[in-house]
């Protein structure tokens, strides 16, 4: 496996001089009939003309010499280097994948959309070159292959698996790390360093959605009608003992009994409730 070693450049200004000066003295050969000299310094001023590159901050150039390679070169400038180099250019900021929806299955078997932004960057240049065919599609591939693996791992949310103490849905910061370290592992070989991984797209999918929308919705109002009981319990305990402390009256089982059932109806009830008041004796 290749790995990345840098090398050197001469200054492309000090050789553009040079060539200019031998066109001049090209030139001048030609002016004192030195035809033989002069077109022996043309065609070694064409010659050096392909030893020219221009590297940009935060790009790299890959060089390989009659199939070995001989470094890579991240000086930034107007550089020469021998013509005879075979020369691959490789940016090496940092790069977005947004990824689209895929449908898969999470640990539990539902079916569930997921998507991920991926923020990587090439860490090694010869890896990225040579040891992959081409490294933004491997990067495309292993990612995919990534969020699927990752999505079958956990599943979507706690009702479905409870025994689970990391979901989809709630174990967002853990689920990223996990997602991150998957794809560092994957994309090691090809020299790629994953900066950061994000959940970006979940949702169940379109043929199970309603269902479980409407599963999310009564558990919610089975927890919301749940903390209604336990606080309407408490106010009727706490008006009978009131009523007791005070000595307003004094009800027998069977009229608590009543009295119980009637406040539980009002406090419990969806809608308002019209009760009917009696003004005379209670027997």
């Amino acid at each position: 496996m290749k790995s990345e070693k840098t090398t050197s450049a001469i200054s492309g200004y000090s050789i553009l001089l040079l060539f200019f000066a031998m066109l001049g003295v090209a030139v001048y050969c030609i002016s004192l009939h030195l035809i033989p000299v002069a077109v022996i310094l043309v065609v070694i001023a064409i010659f050096i003309l392909p030893g020219f590159s221009v590297i940009n901050p935060n790009e790299g150039i890959v060089i390989t010499l009659f199939g070995v390679y001989k470094g890579t070169l991240k000086d930034n400038g107007f550089l020469w280097m021998n013509p005879f180099f075979t020369k691959k250019k490789v940016s090496l900021r940092a790069m977005n994948l947004n990824g689209t929806p895929i449908k898969v299955n999470d640990k539990v078997g539902n079916p569930i959309e997921i998507a991920a932004v991926i923020v990587w960057q090439v860490s090694d240049t010869a890896k990225a070159v040579f040891e992959v065919d081409n490294y933004h599609q491997f990067v495309a591939v292993q990612s995919e292959a990534a969020v699927r693996s990752l999505a079958g791992a956990y599943p979507y949310d706690h009702f479905e698996d409870e025994e689970s103490s990391i979901t989809l849905r709630a174990g967002a910061h853990i689920v990223n790390e996990k997602l991150e370290e998957e794809l560092n592992e994957r994309l090691s070989r090809a020299g790629i360093e994953i900066l950061e991984a994000r959940i970006s797209h979940l949702a169940y999918s379109s043929e199970i959605a309603g269902a479980m929308l409407q599963r999310q919705q009564a558990q919610a109002v089975v927890a919301a009608r749940k903390q209604i009981v336990e606080g309407a319990v408490g106010m009727v305990e706490m008006a009978l003992a009131k009523l007791a402390e005070r000595n307003i009256v004094d009800l027998d089982d069977e009229r608590k009994a009543a009295m119980v059932s009637n406040l539980l109806v009002v406090l419990c009830a969806e809608k308002s409730v019209a009760p009917i008041v009696n003004t005379g004796s209670i027997y």
